[in-house]
């Protein structure tokens, strides 16, 4: 069925970096968080947090899913066109790939950005929000197929059908994810050293999706209100 296609589990180019097993003792200079940093300086952040975030974010994930792969294979895709993004994938062997563009990087305003962002990432792995996803788009699209056939849809009525049921399905839970990522990648970050609360502030500087039906993520306050109610009980 194509809409399998959607979900595919792809390797994604990017540059790989290398990461030290153990953080740095001394926490990384706190930056100026009104004004873009300089790129050697973002680029220094980010070498910093993966190094420090990276083998928390492993260890968390043995201690969660033993029998998951928790090798996390960090890249950067550098193309200066890509929007700020960030992602979390799996390649074709299972290896937990988690991907950051470029532009992000250069965006971010600290290192606690970059440590909350790359935690939010780690934990969609070990929650195993991927593999969720992509069974409710099997069901939703089953699903739809079924009710197209029974409702005596055409080929290409039935094929729509069996799109629209699994984003339906794949939407369904997304925004649950998201709150739970965030939770944890605030557990991650404070672990590592940094400041969660101070790493969401981003959540301020991009489009709120606001609460829509079958959104992909919750509304910007409430990700912050998350972060916080966790960062207390820290």
């Amino acid at each position: 069925m194509r809409f399998i296609a959607v979900f595919a589990l792809v390797v994604l180019g990017g540059c790989e970096i290398t990461t030290t097993s153990a953080p740095p003792t001394q926490s990384p200079p706190r930056e100026t968080a009104s004004a873009r940093l300089p790129a050697s300086q973002a680029s220094a952040n980010f070498r910093s947090v993966v190094a420090r975030v990276e083998p928390v974010a492993e260890r968390l994930c043995r201690q969660r899913r033993p029998n998951t792969n928790c090798d996390f294979r960090i890249i950067v895709d550098d193309d200066p066109r890509k929007a700020p993004n960030a992602f979390q994938t799996l390649d074709r062997n299972g290896r937990p790939i988690i991907g950051f563009t470029a532009t992000l990087i250069r965006d971010s305003r600290n290192a606690d950005e970059l440590a909350f962002v790359l935690g939010h990432e780690a934990a969609h792995h070990i929650e195993a929000h991927l593999p969720e996803t992509q069974q409710r788009a099997m069901e939703g699209a089953v699903l739809a197929t079924v009710l197209g056939s029974v409702l005596g849809l055409d080929a290409a009525g039935v094929e729509t059908a069996q799109q629209i049921g699994g984003t339906v399905g794949a939407r369904r839970f997304s925004k649950e994810f998201e709150l739970e990522a965030d939770a944890l990648g605030t557990r991650s970050a404070f672990a590592a050293g940094y400041d969660p609360v101070r790493g969401a502030q981003f959540f301020n500087r991009i489009p709120d999706p606001g609460d829509q039906f079958l959104g992909t993520h919750p509304p910007n306050a409430e990700r912050i209100a998350t972060v916080r109610r966790v960062a207390a009980q820290l």
